[in-house]
């Protein structure tokens, strides 16, 4: 690990950067192009990027990755400024602001013992911020199912809209499969009405996201991990099948099982 920097070297390394970008965005065709809504996509398609060096533990990759959105920070700022909204000096002045407004434990009177007591004080102030009519009013309606199913459970919970014991949640995921198995019994050839069957689906994924978050586990970062696990052995199975001269589509389940195996076994060693 290389020698942390001191405060006055941080503030150099900031400053460089957004001369750096003042500098493109006044000289280069594509940098001047760019908008709030041009760079959009990009901003998400780094968020993800950064996320997967973060499963894969890659320090280098995740620098690099923090990096690349801290440049489209500085970007939006720009931005921002150019069309009088906001520049930096605002926009981290806003948030210096919301960050002591919600530690009212730190910068105020309030008592927060644990870290449950931060998060409903959090929940509680930002509800008046935003003037929400919900609590549930903050959770972007673009998020993927799976993290937005997770962002509401936190924000009920932080209203104390929660379970009590985990033994409680199980029992309600044991509910919602029993509801499922019973109304789409997999040794009946009765017809399915899809609508009906996603349905219950969903409150079977929605129990276990919940039984999940109970137990400290992140389920989105759970699936990944499972997704990277499968596209590994998968391709293992690939190649495996390709130097024996064989044909995935040509071979038996029970022949490509075979390979399979062996890339658990290989995993596991």
């Amino acid at each position: 690990m290389t020698n942390l920097s001191t405060r006055a070297e941080k503030l150099a390394a900031f400053d460089r950067l957004l001369t750096i970008m003042d500098e493109l965005r006044e000289q280069c065709p594509w940098d001047k192009k760019q908008t709030t809504e041009s760079l959009r996509h990009l901003t998400i398609e780094e968020t993800f990027e950064l996320s997967d060096a973060i499963l894969e533990g890659d320090p280098d990759e995740i620098k690099k990755e923090l990096g690349d959105i801290l440049l489209h920070i500085v970007f939006y700022a720009r931005i921002g400024s150019e069309e009088g909204n906001f520049d930096m000096t605002t926009m981290i002045d806003s948030l210096c602001e919301k960050l002591i407004r919600r530690h009212p434990h730190i910068y105020g009177d309030t008592q927060a013992e644990d870290e449950e007591a931060v998060k409903q004080n959090w929940e509680k102030i930002k509800l008046t911020e935003k003037g929400n009519k919900s609590v549930l009013g903050g959770v972007p309606k673009s998020l993927p199912a799976l993290i937005k199913a997770m962002r509401i459970q936190e924000k009920a919970r932080g209203v104390g809209f929660d379970w009590k014991e985990k033994s409680q949640v199980w029992e309600k995921v044991e509910e919602e499969m029993h509801e499922f198995k019973e109304e789409f019994n997999v040794t009946e050839e009765k017809e399915i009405d899809p609508e009906k069957a996603s349905g219950e689906f969903g409150d079977l994924l929605f129990s276990l996201i919940n039984y999940a978050r109970f137990i400290d586990i992140n389920p989105e970062e759970a699936l990944e991990r499972t997704n990277k696990k499968f596209i590994k052995r998968f391709q293992y199975l690939e190649e495996a099948a390709k130097d024996s001269g064989k044909k995935l589509s040509e071979m038996t389940l029970a022949e490509m099982d075979v390979y399979w195996n062996e890339a658990k076994l290989k995993a596991k060693g």
